[in-house]
């Protein structure tokens, strides 16, 4: 509530974020688009408890090491993913890119710019080996796959909580967002979603599934005892590891606070639920296929993917 008030009082005319998605939108018609997003995640975990009240709990947090081993974990963890977002800010600013966090410039939002295959490509490749491919080696080693959350404990109803979310989110961003997807030729679009899925499968689902739910969740839940507490510092991570977002402006006190605000504004939620997912199933995979690689990648990123690689 603080944060609305903030922003209505702070820009309450227009923000100062490069948004074509959003262009000519008003402060407050943002506003009510951010808290509905916020409402309908509220109501997902509804779905979500309802979908999984009859399934055998799910002990997440006894798959994490004891409460010493989890906190040095999750300290390590969280000064790693610091390190990777600086790496990726030093890596794409060489190159004259934008800095590399876990959503490519233009994701979501569209951009007014025409990135080179190149940064694309290499954002993708960043991505996944420094939050996905090195963190699965070193923790592989070290615990199964039932304790990183990589295999399913309860197929039949992993699978209804996929279908049902992914529907529900999918008919939401339809709705709310009336995605150009839907309008591609048939031939651009069957090209387009399969590139979209698998750019945004390396850069984007593959480290927050690995980095955050597979590792992360089982540790929060394991120092706080707190299924609450869990998803906001789910959410919390999620967001953080978007510090870099293209739209973001850090040029003045004000911008900067309306960039973080925002921030949390756009991620909190997704992040949130993505948790929740993984803590009511014990399953990192349900997120991915549920909420993220579908809907919103592939639904809303597919004509920014068209136009990068010059494929209409």
């Amino acid at each position: 509530m603080a944060a609305n008030v903030w922003v209505a009082i702070t820009a309450p005319g227009a923000l100062p974020f490069g948004w074509p998605a959003r262009a000519g939108k008003s402060t407050w018609q943002i506003l009510v688009e951010v808290n509905l997003a916020l409402v309908e995640v509220l109501m997902l975990m509804g779905v979500v408890y309802l979908l999984t009240r009859r399934r055998a709990p799910v002990d997440v947090a006894g798959r994490a090491p004891d409460r010493h081993r989890a906190r040095a974990e999750t300290f390590a963890l969280l000064a790693y993913g610091a390190t990777g977002l600086l790496g990726g800010f030093l890596l794409a600013r060489a190159f004259g890119w934008h800095p590399f966090g876990l959503h490519l410039a233009g994701t979501l939002f569209g951009t007014h710019e025409h990135l080179p295959p190149a940064e694309v490509l290499t954002w993708a490749g960043y991505n996944v080996a420094v939050y996905a491919v090195i963190p699965l080696l070193y923790f592989r080693r070290r615990y199964s796959s039932v304790a990183l959350g990589l295999r399913s404990t309860d197929a039949k109803n992993d699978v209804l909580v996929i279908i049902v979310v992914l529907a529900l989110e999918t008919a939401f961003q339809i709705f709310a967002l009336a995605p150009a997807t839907l309008g591609l030729p048939p031939g651009q679009l069957a090209a387009g979603a399969a590139l979209t899925f698998l750019l945004y499968m390396a850069g984007a689902v593959l480290p927050a599934m690995v980095f955050v739910y597979a590792i992360l969740v089982p540790r929060y839940l394991k120092l706080t005892g707190s299924v609450t507490a869990t998803v906001l510092c789910g959410g919390l991570t999620y967001a953080g590891l978007h510090f870099w977002d293209a739209w973001t402006v850090f040029t003045s006190p004000q911008t900067t606070t309306l960039s973080l605000i925002f921030l949390l504004f756009t991620y909190l939620g997704p992040g949130m639920i993505k948790t929740y997912l993984t803590v009511r199933t014990g399953n990192a995979w349900v997120h991915v296929w549920a909420y993220h690689a579908f809907a919103p990648h592939t639904l809303l990123d597919t004509p920014h993917m068209l136009d990068t690689f010059d494929l209409r």
